[in-house]
């Protein structure tokens, strides 16, 4: 099964563009990952009640609630990447910019099977690994912190899941191919 095109083959049209390097998609997709994160944290406080949260609370554990927050980030982009490359073989791009991290393979038209598979591999290897963590965890700080990061964890992947969004409902068609530069996901139809 071919997973990409090198050029974009004759007869396909640009049928749409989501930017997250644009400040206005960037910032209604941040605010759309926050109601998502508070979206996951109330039901957990009300159902969970982990109590005192910040009983033995210490620099040393905030240091590593912001390390760890930054080793996933990274983590979740290399999940992109390692599932492009798999499917791929091609040259993948990484980065920051002041809204978004993201990974991409900016140098192919990528099929919408493999896409989907680059799309959604971090939201369901991290939706499995931190909800385990949240469901077997005892120690009500190392529980609250796994739930916090699941709900980083399921804001973060807005981008992700809008893009899975547009083809399960728009681009539905096996051939719609993807141009994915990171921050920018350009969909491509067939005329």
């Amino acid at each position: 099964m071919k997973h990409f095109e090198a050029e974009l083959p004759a007869g396909y049209r640009e049928a749409f563009t989501i930017d997250a390097a644009n400040k206005k998609t960037g910032v209604t997709l941040n605010v759309a990952a926050a109601v998502i994160m508070v979206a996951v944290m109330i039901p957990f406080i009300l159902i969970i009640r982990p109590g005192n949260i910040l009983e033995g609370f210490s620099f040393s554990r905030y240091l590593i609630t912001f390390g760890t927050l930054l080793v996933y980030l990274v983590l979740h982009e290399l999940v992109h990447g390692a599932a492009y490359k798999l499917l791929t073989r091609q040259k993948l791009t990484f980065g920051f910019t002041a809204t978004v991290a993201y990974c991409g393979v900016p140098n192919i038209y990528v099929y919408r099977r493999a896409s989907m598979i680059a799309l959604l591999a971090p939201f369901c290897v991290f939706t499995v690994v931190f909800g385990l963590a949240v469901a077997l965890l005892q120690n009500p700080w190392d529980k609250t912190f796994c739930a916090a990061v699941l709900a980083i964890h399921l804001g973060g992947c807005i981008g992700d899941l809008y893009d899975t969004w547009l083809y399960l409902s728009r681009f539905r068609d096996p051939a719609t191919l993807m141009r994915d530069t990171g921050p920018k996901q350009t969909f491509y139809v067939k005329d």
